[in-house]
C-alpha cells in the first residue's frame, strides 16, 4: 500500500518542529495550520477521512474522533484544526478573567516514551476573547468548551468562575466540560469528590436549566475526571453523577503518576503526564465508570490513544466518543483516519 503524501509532509514538518522547545514548538505549529488554512493547502497534510456519523449527547458528529482540550485554549485556530477530519473540537481550559499561566518552561516532550508533561496552568486569555472567537468561527462542526477556575479565585468560591464561564459560553457552545481535573491548579482535584462535587454540579445544572429556558436551547454539560482515582473514587464519582443528572464525563485527564518516565531525563517534571503512558490507567478509569453508570451515561475517552487500537479499546471500555491530543502531536492527522476506521470496524465486529 502507498503511504499517504499527507504522512510524509506531516513527518518532515514535525522533524522541524521538534527541533524547538516544547512550548515554541506547539505555538508555531498552530500559526502554520492557520497559514495553510489561509492559503488552501490543508489539503496537503489532511488525510481522506470516511464519514462514520453517531448521534452522542444529543449531537450529530459526523466522525465520533474529537480532538481533546488543551491544544486551542483560546479558539484562536478552530478553523483550521477543524478542517483536518476531526468529528468535534474542544477548545479551552478557559477561565473568567485572563491570566499568564505558570512560569515558563511548562510544557515538556518526552519523545523517545511518545509523552508529554505540562504545567500549563490554564494559561488563556480570557472567557470573553474565546466567546468572540467562536462567534466569528467559519466551522460549522461540533465545539466543545472546557471552562475552569482562575488561579486567584480561592477553591471554596470556584462555583462562581464556572457559572460565569458556563453563561458565557451557552449560546456558543454546543457542549461544556466542567474541568475539576487538571493538576496544574492547586486544589482544584479536591472538588471531584463528595459535597463539593454534588454542590457545584448542583449549581450548574440549575443555571443550565434557566439558561436553557431563555435560551431555547439545550447544551450538555460534562464533567472531566482524572485518571488517579481508585475504583471506589470513580464510584463515588459515578454516583454523584447520576444523581445530579449530568450529561455526560470525559475520562480522563493527564496523570500525575511517572509510570513509564521514570527513566527520561525530564521525566521528573512537574505536572500532568499524557501520552503512551496514560493508556492503560485511563481505559481503566473509563470501564469503571462505564460499569458503576451500567451503560448509561455517555462516556468520552480520552488518554494515551496513540494508534487506531487504542481507540477501539476505549470504545471496548464504553467509549461513545474519544479525543486525541499527545497522539496527533506525534501522529498527526493521519491518526484521526486510523482511530476512524478503528472504531468502524469494532461498530461492525460480531
Amino acid at each position: 500500500m502507498v503511504t499517504p503524501l499527507s504522512f510524509w509532509l506531516f513527518r518532515c514538518i514535525r522533524s522541524l518542529l521538534f527541533l524547538l522547545p516544547a512550548e515554541t514548538s506547539h505555538e508555531w505549529g498552530l500559526k502554520g495550520l492557520e497559514l495553510l488554512r489561509r492559503w488552501h493547502l490543508l489539503w496537503l497534510i489532511r488525510p481522506r477521512i470516511a464519514p462514520l456519523p453517531v448521534r452522542v449527547l444529543g449531537l450529530a458528529f459526523p466522525n465520533p474522533v474529537g480532538l481533546a482540550a488543551g491544544l486551542d485554549k483560546n479558539a484562536d485556530y478552530l478553523d483550521a484544526l477543524g478542517a483536518l477530519g476531526f468529528g468535534f473540537i474542544e477548545v479551552g481550559t478557559v477561565t473568567p478573567k485572563p491570566q499568564p499561566g505558570n512560569p515558563t518552561p511548562r510544557l515538556f516532550r518526552l519523545a523517545q516514551e511518545r509523552a508529554i508533561i505540562n504545567r500549563m496552568g490554564f494559561n488563556n486569555l480570557g472567557v470573553d476573547h474565546l466567546v468572540e472567537n467562536l462567534k466569528r468561527r467559519r466551522y460549522r462542526g461540533i465545539v466543545g468548551v472546557n471552562i475552569g477556575k482562575n488561579l486567584t479565585t480561592p477553591v471554596e468560591d470556584a462555583a462562581q468562575d464556572y457559572l460565569a464561564c458556563l453563561r458565557a459560553v451557552y449560546a456558543v457552545a454546543d457542549y461544556v466540560v466542567v474541568n475539576l481535573s487538571s493538576p496544574n491548579t492547586p486544589g482544584l482535584r479536591a472538588l471531584q469528590f463528595g459535597e463539593p462535587l454534588a454542590r457545584l454540579l448542583r449549581l450548574l445544572k440549575d443555571e443550565q436549566q434557566a439558561l436553557m429556558q431563555a435560551t431555547k436551547r439545550r447544551v450538555p454539560l460534562l464533567l472531566k475526571v482524572a485518571p488517579d482515582l481508585s475504583e471506589a473514587e470513580v464510584r463515588e464519582i459515578a454516583r454523584t453523577v447520576l444523581r445530579e443528572s449530568v450529561d455526560g464525563v470525559i475520562a480522563t485527564n493527564t496523570t500525575l503518576s511517572r509510570a513509564g518516565v521514570e527513566h527520561s531525563p525530564q521525566g521528573n517534571e512537574a505536572g500532568g503526564l499524557s501520552g503512551a503512558p496514560l493508556t492503560q490507567a485511563s481505559t481503566t478509569v473509563l470501564y469503571h465508570l462505564w460499569d458503576a453508570t451500567s451503560g448509561r451515561l455517555p462516556l468520552i475517552g480520552v488518554g494515551g490513544i496513540m494508534q487506531g487500537a487504542d481507540a477501539a479499546q476505549k470504545g471496548e471500555a464504553g467509549a461513545s466518543l474519544v479525543q486525541l491530543y499527545s497522539g496527533f502531536i506525534y501522529r498527526g492527522p493521519t491518526l484521526i483516519r486510523e482511530c476512524v476506521r478503528a472504531l468502524k470496524a469494532l461498530r461492525h465486529s460480531p
